[in-house]
């Protein structure tokens, strides 16, 4: 067993994606309790198609589509809360408006410049091939710059996250606070993508809250498991992508989906 892990992780792929995946993997966990509590949790999932819409428009022009990719979700990100909050669009027709639209955007910019091809699967699906050591460090410098965030303004965003109105009551400025939530998951989704692509990458932020809540019922422990799972799935699903030669993302979710199961069944014991 280890013989087979030591050959495995001595492939140049496979430890980029080990090292983006152990970093990416927690910051999607850690947002996703906000997430969810807040139910935006589809926000994720269109921010993923922004990215895709950015990342393909990159690849027809040959530009780094991390470089293209981080600022335009980022600002798809403050678009969706304005139109949520601002406009008479409510917040998952926000989303579906900007998502789909990105994503055709994303789709006829290709189609015209160099016509679909397997970049344009690898954006839908992941691919851990795809990743280059520029997009790794790229990656690794964006995962730490937002943990960092995340353990700095925690007391912030478990304020917002459970009592909003009470937070601003207490002198906390919610919109700032829930704009870098928005920020953050931004980041966190476009630098997963490489591995889980489009379809699959809000799996990581929704999958191991909801996990973690079937047996947890304090933030912290809801934190401390979410993170765990999320790393634990990734690893899990790595390794047997690899040994079973199946696609990352799609094997990654399984595996959530397996740990969703036994929590569940854990949850309805107790």
């Amino acid at each position: 067993m280890l013989d087979t892990l030591a050959m495995l992780f001595s492939y140049a792929f496979m430890q980029r994606a080990l090292f983006v995946g152990i970093l990416v993997a927690p910051c999607a966990a850690l947002l996703g309790i906000s997430l969810v509590l807040k139910r935006y949790s589809m926000i994720g999932d269109g921010l993923s198609h922004v990215g895709f819409g950015a990342m393909s428009v990159a690849l027809a022009l040959g530009i780094a589509p991390l470089k293209i990719a981080v600022p335009v979700v980022i600002l798809a990100a403050f678009l969706l809360l304005r139109l949520s909050e601002k406009s008479k669009i409510g917040g998952d027709a926000a989303i579906a408006l900007v998502s789909t639209g990105s994503i055709a955007a994303g789709v006829v910019v290709t189609s015209l410049v160099k016509g679909m091809s397997t970049d344009i699967y690898d954006l839908m699906f992941g691919s851990i091939l795809s990743m280059t050591t520029e997009d790794v460090y790229f990656s690794i410098g964006l995962s730490i710059i937002v943990l960092f965030l995340y353990i700095i303004l925690y007391r912030k965003i478990f304020a917002i996250t459970f009592d909003e109105s009470f937070a601003q009551s207490c002198g906390i400025n919610t919109a700032l606070y829930t704009m870098i939530i928005a920020l953050l998951t931004a980041v966190t989704i476009v630098i997963g993508m490489r591995i889980m692509g489009t379809m699959l990458i809000s799996s990581l932020i929704i999958f191991p809250t909801l996990t973690a809540m079937q047996v947890c019922k304090s933030f912290r422990s809801v934190t401390i498991w979410a993170v765990i799972i999320s790393v634990l799935s990734f690893a899990i699903g790595l390794i047997l992508s690899f040994l079973l030669s199946l696609p990352a993302g799609a094997s990654i979710v399984l595996i959530n989906i397996v740990f969703f199961s036994i929590f569940f069944l854990i949850g309805k014991l107790k």
